[in-house]
């Protein structure tokens, strides 16, 4: 089993909300966006787009481009804060209480 590949699968949903809650993105631009700091599969992201829009955090738009066609934008909804605000709050929490533990004994 590769280890990465569960860490990635994991943290993949927060940093979408991270990004989407900086400003709205679509689609190819999250990918690159996340790209930039963790290899991820572009097919890995559009599941999880769709189940962020059905599970009420995020909504489309649709809008125009001047590379082609529209392009659908995803923006955070109310929920879609709260829920992202309390995954960093978990992830922090998570990651100093692995950190300390890590470091147990050194």
């Amino acid at each position: 089993m590769d280890v990465s590949v569960q860490f990635k699968k994991g943290v993949l949903e927060l940093c979408v909300l991270v990004l989407i809650s900086r400003k709205d993105q679509y689609g190819y631009e999250l990918a690159q966006a996340v790209s930039r700091h963790i290899e991820v599969a572009e097919g890995a992201l559009y599941p999880l787009l769709r189940r962020l829009v059905n599970e009420g955090y995020c909504t489309t738009y649709l809008q125009e481009s001047s590379e082609g066609p529209p392009r659908k934008y995803y923006r955070l909804t109310d929920s879609g804060v709260i829920y992202m605000k309390a995954m960093v709050k978990e992830w922090k929490a998570f990651v100093s209480n692995v950190t300390n533990l890590i470091e147990e004994g050194n």
